[in-house]
């Protein structure tokens, strides 16, 4: 198994367990409050589920580095992913990814399409017989990612061959995603809890969806509020964002490029966030207090980073009245977490 699956030793009913109490000392320790958490919402699939990954290339195969190290643990099969791409990794031929550090992929489980991003050194034309190699194999679309120190992908993406996006299901909606874009990698998990969210909030008039991506969220959001506002900073998301929004004839979302941090004014019934693993900057909480809406919903990858960010909207004045864990990876120790903040 990959060295990020630490849980796979333990029953799948224990391991929802360990999450929904790791949320539990979460909340105690750091924000010290306290608030029922309910059970941890199960996966759909407890293997094969990831639609994404990304792995080490070396002369001797592909795999993932070691937790804390440069060393890369070699596999053939990963037993996470979709067989798409779980499996294919035996065919690979790493000298013909050459010379390629690292490649992403990118499976469709409603398509069957693969995509994948050489990512590495030099000239896009330096990986002529790499992209020739998974072309063969049947990935569909190609792309190269200059690595830089700051980043896989901050340099840009080259399109090599083929499609750029496929389009994958997410909830109620068919929604493009691409190699080196993020989107969430258990899309049946996700839909699940998009659909939820729904669910919870309520109804309204105005949201403004911080952090929201190619929109995932906030497709879903706009079946329950009239104008839907994402703030997104990440050009590439943005884009996708619209196209699914003009394809999909969602008039209700909106994207906004922009930092969360600097927004000046906020007026709103419902903010929802769905911030990186380091949660919101103190920039962006103050923002969100400051707006008053009456409810934030809180979509979260980290505990930690949550609890903190809740602990300063409580003493803004926000009351937890919903608290789930949610998981989106299991035989893995991430956990995502729904929760829900009204006005008191």
């Amino acid at each position: 198994t990959p060295p990020t699956a630490n849980l796979a030793h333990a029953s799948y009913e224990a391991q929802l367990e360990y999450k929904r109490l790791f949320v539990v000392e979460a909340l105690e320790r750091i924000a010290k409050l306290e608030a029922e958490v309910l059970p941890t919402h199960a996966s759909p699939e407890q293997w094969r589920y990831r639609n994404g990954a990304q792995y080490v290339v070396t002369a001797d195969g592909v795999g993932y580095r070691q937790p804390g190290t440069h060393k890369a643990q070699l596999i053939t099969v990963d037993p996470l992913t979709t067989e798409l791409i779980g499996d294919g990794l035996r065919d690979l031929d790493p000298e013909k990814l050459a010379p390629s550090n690292e490649i992403a992929f990118r499976a469709s489980l409603s398509t069957n399409e693969v995509l994948a991003c050489l990512i590495g050194l030099g000239k896009p034309r330096d990986y002529f017989a790499a992209r020739k190699h998974l072309e063969e194999l049947g990935v569909v679309g190609v792309s190269f990612a200059f690595a830089t120190l700051e980043g896989r992908f901050r340099a840009g993406v080259t399109p090599l061959f083929g499609k750029e996006n496929i389009l994958e299901t997410y909830g109620d909606y068919d929604l493009s995603v691409s190699a080196s874009s993020f989107a969430q990698v258990n899309p049946l998990a996700a839909g699940e809890l998009y659909r939820a969210a729904v669910e919870l909030i309520g109804t309204g008039d105005a949201c403004v969806d911080l952090y929201g991506g190619s929109g995932g969220l906030a497709f879903h959001l706009a079946q329950a509020y009239q104008r839907v506002t994402v703030v997104e900073i990440n050009p590439d998301a943005v884009e996708r964002g619209e196209a699914d929004g003009q394809r999909l004839g969602i008039e209700r979302v909106q994207f906004q490029r922009g930092d969360a941090a600097q927004i000046s004014s906020l007026e709103a019934d419902l903010i929802s966030l769905d911030p990186p693993r380091s949660g919101l900057s103190p920039e962006a909480l103050e923002v969100v207090v400051n707006a008053g809406a009456p409810k934030i919903l809180y979509v979260s990858c980290d505990p930690g980073t949550w609890a903190r960010d809740v602990a300063r909207l409580n003493r803004g004045g926000y009351k937890l009245t919903h608290v789930q864990p949610w998981d989106f990876y299991p035989q893995t120790s991430h956990v995502e977490v729904l929760s829900l903040l009204e006005l008191e």
